[in-house]
């Protein structure tokens, strides 16, 4: 199911196919969806903790640690589309949303090649 044909309407029922065959239901609420989302999210992060920004591009040609990371990059993705699924929110329109909200936020005129 590769990105350029998968949706994230099939991510989200594949994702509440599994949580159902489960009968995890009745533990995922907002707020243990969240806190599992943090957790996760923590666990990516320790992938590239104490390393440099040159180091941190070159684990996309080590296909050990750009494995381990992907399992992390879903598990992250899995929380999200649980919470949605939850949460009853339309994830691509929430995206659109604040991709335009930050457009004018962050102008390109003003923040181009910038940070702050």
């Amino acid at each position: 199911m590769p990105d350029d044909v998968t949706t994230i309407r099939e991510l989200r029922q594949r994702m509440a196919n599994f949580v159902a065959e489960r009968d995890w239901s009745q533990f995922h609420s907002p707020k243990n969806l969240a806190m599992g989302l943090a957790v996760e999210a923590a666990e990516l992060m320790e992938h590239f903790l104490w390393i440099d920004n040159a180091e941190s591009f070159a684990v996309a040609k080590d296909a050990d640690r750009l494995r381990a990371i992907g399992e992390e990059m879903a598990d992250v993705a899995c929380y999200l589309l649980a919470m949605a699924n939850v949460l009853d929110l339309d994830l691509s329109s929430a995206i659109v949303d604040k991709l335009a909200k930050n457009a004018v936020k962050y102008p390109v005129e003003r923040y181009r090649g910038r940070y702050e």
